[in-house]
């Protein structure tokens, strides 16, 4: 009998100001890892250190986490806990903050293994030998705060890995709504739409369940309501507040049921010319929508949900109030030469083919299709 499961962190604490609650965590030593400059910038780490400090808790700080992680960086940051020896890994940021804490964690309690050997699903050993970990995102959109992976570049084949285990499911998810206000508008675009992906990508999982698809479909519709409005003024609180819990609402559906192809594609076109994550998938979606329509009758369970024709063009307008391109040849940012995109296109398809996502598609594909969706979404081109 098949059967499924349905794993979230043991707590999760939201709303404004809720960083707070780690003056209530019980432990001796916590590292906080982070990137390099906006949450120092803005004392969130300070803060976060006053917090721990006033639970008797010792604390260091790893603050050299960059975009897109790299294997190396994450054998790095283990090192470093191995050197300290904390009880709590506290990652505070972005997406990839986040995802460099669970990878460290992994290798702080397994110093010996390789990091290959993680590619597989379910190949973490058991944690909390050592360390339990918090997550307090600064960004509305991965989700990692609420899910069982992590993604990985390794700079030698330009490949992102994502790993997936329910070992590296958060302990503790800490939702504070001031840290995404900070965020600036093309941040906010990119990781909102990120959060789309992770909605619509688990509704039309060809695992999703009765678990999983309200789930979904409210983080699509909070997108639709409140993303343009986020955008638009950052200090809009309700908004804010609303897309943290989107991202959220999102992680807990498609953490459960995994995604698809607008993901690998994104993970291999982002890994090949560093492509932000959330805006890959931005461009993606509507192209991927318009062909998996032959493998799930779900997208039209979501335009009658939300009351709009047609799901491909109604993000293709979203991303236009936000600033996107409607295809990856009218970057102005990681611009991608025609000649260096098809160099690289069979390799990319294949890639993206081997992608941990890709089983769960709602429709059938191939590397070969995989590169004609590609094409599609370099040179604008409708997918059928």
């Amino acid at each position: 009998m098949a059967y499924s499961m349905f794993k979230v962190p043991n707590l999760v604490v939201s709303g404004e100001g809720s960083m707070e609650y780690l003056s209530q965590v019980e432990g001796k030593k916590a590292i906080i890892v982070t990137g390099g400059s906006s949450m120092k910038k803005f004392g969130f780490i300070e803060k976060a250190q006053k917090y721990l400090n006033k639970s008797g808790i010792e604390v260091k700080v790893i603050d050299y986490v960059e975009p897109n992680p790299t294997v190396e960086i994450i054998i790095r940051g283990s090192k470093d806990m191995l050197e300290f020896e904390p009880d709590w890994i506290i990652a505070i940021g972005g997406g990839s903050s986040l995802d460099a804490a669970k990878g460290m964690w992994v290798f702080y309690e397994y110093p010996e293994l390789e990091f290959k050997s993680l590619i597989q699903p379910g190949s973490i050993p058991t944690l909390r030998n050592k360390a339990k970990f918090i997550a307090i995102p600064s960004t509305s959109g991965t989700g990692s705060e609420i899910t069982g992976c992590f993604v990985a570049t390794d700079t030698k084949t330009h490949a992102k890995y994502p790993i997936v285990s329910p070992e590296i499911v958060p302990d503790i998810a800490i939702l504070d709504s001031d840290l995404p206000a900070k965020m600036p508008k093309n941040a906010t675009a990119y990781t909102g739409m990120d959060v789309l992906s992770h909605a619509l990508e688990a509704y039309v999982s060809n695992v999703a369940s009765m678990l999983t698809d309200p789930l979904a479909i409210e983080a699509v519709r909070l997108v639709f309501k409140w993303l343009p409005k986020a955008y638009e003024n950052g200090q809009d609180m309700e908004a804010r507040e609303a897309m943290h819990n989107a991202s959220t609402i999102a992680g807990w559906a498609f953490g459960n049921v995994s995604l698809g192809i607008v993901h690998s594609l994104a993970h291999s076109i982002g890994g090949q010319f560093g492509i932000t994550h959330g805006l890959a998938n931005a461009i993606l979606l509507p192209y991927v929508i318009e062909y998996n329509r032959k493998g799930t009758n779900k997208y039209h369970l979501i335009e009658k949900n939300l009351g709009i024709d047609n799901l491909s063009n109604s993000i293709r307008e979203l991303n236009k109030t936000l600033g996107i391109p409607d295809s990856f040849n009218k970057l102005t940012q990681n611009e991608i030469s025609e000649d260096k995109f098809n160099a690289v296109l069979k390799e990319m398809s294949q890639n993206a083919f081997n992608d941990v996502c890709t089983p769960t598609n709602p429709r059938e594909t191939s590397a070969e299709e995989l590169a004609e969706l590609y094409k599609n979404a370099y040179y604008g081109v409708s997918a059928e």
